[in-house]
C-alpha cells in the first residue's frame, strides 16, 4: 500500500507504465466535474470509477482485496478512512470471485483517513476497506475516483 498526496515527487518514482498513466490522469482531469460511473481510459487495462457516497461506520465496511487489478483510490473531496492489513494476515470470508474480482475479509487491520487530495494504492497483496467514517464522525459526503490498474 502507498498513501500519498496526488503530485508528491515520490509518486513519480513509480516504474509502471498504466499506473503513471493513472496517476498522470488523475493529476491531468478536473475530477469534480466528471459524471459518476465508469470511464474508459484504456479498455479493461485502464479506467475509471467516479463515485459519490456517504462514508459508513467502521463496522459497516467491507474489507476486500483484488486479483487482477491495482486500486488508485484517489479522494477528490471530502474525508474517507479506509482499512488496511496485508492479505497473508487477513481471514478470507468469501472465496475470491474471478469474475467480479474480489475476495471478502473478516474485519481487522489498521486506518489510514486520507482527504480531499489525497491517494491510497492497493497492490493485489493488500486487503483495503474503503468507505469508511472518520474516526468518532458521522458519515461524509465523499467524490472518489478509483482508478482500475490491470495487472498484467
Amino acid at each position: 500500500m502507498i498513501v500519498d498526496r496526488l503530485g508528491s515527487p515520490a509518486l513519480a518514482a513509480l516504474d509502471h507504465p498504466r499506473l503513471r498513466r493513472a496517476l498522470d490522469y488523475l493529476s491531468s482531469t478536473d475530477v469534480r466535474s466528471l459524471t459518476p460511473g465508469r470511464h474508459e481510459l484504456d479498455g479493461d487495462r485502464l479506467f475509471a470509477l467516479v463515485q459519490d457516497f456517504a462514508t459508513r461506520p467502521p463496522e459497516a465496511c467491507r474489507w476486500e482485496s483484488h486479483r487482477q487489478y491495482i486500486d488508485v483510490q484517489f479522494v477528490a473531496d471530502g474525508v474517507e478512512r479506509m482499512g488496511w492489513i496485508p492479505v497473508a494476515r487477513a481471514r478470507e470470508l468469501e472465496p475470491y470471485d474471478a469474475a467480479r474480482d474480489v475476495a471478502f475479509y473478516a474485519a481487522g487491520g489498521d486506518f489510514i483517513t486520507l482527504e480531499a487530495g489525497m491517494l491510497a494504492i492497493f497492490w493485489p497483496t493488500d486487503v483495503h476497506a474503503p468507505c469508511c467514517s472518520p474516526a468518532g464522525a458521522e458519515p461524509r459526503q465523499v467524490r472518489k475516483v478509483v482508478v482500475k490498474v490491470r495487472v498484467e
